[in-house]
């Protein structure tokens, strides 16, 4: 552990996995270039046939990251596959756990600004305990910029409809809601213990990011929505169902479509 690490935290990353051998590379560089590269990341397989775990040990291996470690969740369930990495990482001596996901491309100053917002105002941060971040589509999947301001747009249409949407809101909360992508999201060990963490849920059943967020905020309202922690999402949904498929499907799976590619 680096001498930062034993000041503010040990930070570590968490990005759950499924399929992903042919596209995670992009994914690897990006976690490998960050300028905060004092991290832990835990990736976590949920059941993948492709390969995808020796591809990670792979890079890993080649670039020197000791610490990048791969683990194994066979539950199907995004919820339960970051929920595994979370407490691998609590288990080794993390302090603040991030997530993301295997085919988004978090900005290269991700962890150093997660870092920064979880970090005690004592110590020069900002105190926060929950980091919603900034997703934006990634340009190097064939998304026209027409198409891209379109679905920036519309999460953040997505996210004022959350704002006033009455199941986010009751005396039982610690103020506004935020949305916090499963690919973008940060929060303290500490809080995500209390909260009892991600559901140990599939994708099918449940938003797991949008419990946790409300879990959260039923104890603390050290929660924020931060522009400056941003990740690059993949489109690859939005160019199978369409924009209007794709938002029914996170307002509580109200579009289902026969076939799921994550879990």
């Amino acid at each position: 552990m680096s001498a930062a690490s034993e000041l503010h935290g040990r930070l570590a990353v968490v990005v759950p996995v499924f399929q992903e051998a042919a596209g995670i590379r992009p994914t690897l560089e990006h976690l490998a270039a960050q300028r905060d590269g004092d991290i832990d990341v835990w990736f976590v397989d949920n059941g993948s046939t492709d390969g995808s775990r020796q591809v990670i040990e792979r890079f890993a291996v080649e670039r020197g990251l000791a610490r990048w470690h791969v683990v194994d969740e066979p539950q199907k369930g995004t919820g339960a596959a970051a929920d595994t990495g979370m407490r691998a990482a609590i288990a080794a001596g993390a302090t603040m756990l991030a997530r993301t996901d295997a085919d988004c491309l978090p900005r290269l100053d991700w962890t150093a600004r997660i870092r920064h917002a979880l970090t005690p105002r004592g110590a020069g941060g900002l105190g926060l305990e929950l980091v919603a971040g900034l997703l934006v589509p990634r340009r190097d999947e064939g998304l026209g910029p027409v198409r891209r301001v379109a679905l920036t747009a519309a999460v953040r249409v997505a996210d004022a409809f959350g704002v006033v949407r009455p199941s986010n809101n009751g005396p039982e909360f610690h103020g506004p809601y935020v949305m916090a992508a499963g690919c973008n999201v940060a929060i303290t060990a500490a809080r995500y213990v209390a909260s009892g963490g991600f559901p140990r849920t599939a994708i099918e059943e449940l938003h797991e990011d949008r419990a946790l967020v409300n879990a959260v905020r039923r104890q603390t309202g050290r929660v924020a929505r931060r522009d400056d922690v941003v990740v690059r999402g993949s489109s690859r949904r939005v160019q199978a169902w369409g924009l209007r498929r794709t938002l029914l499907w996170y307002k509580d799976h109200a579009y289902r479509p026969a076939h799921v590619d994550i879990r």
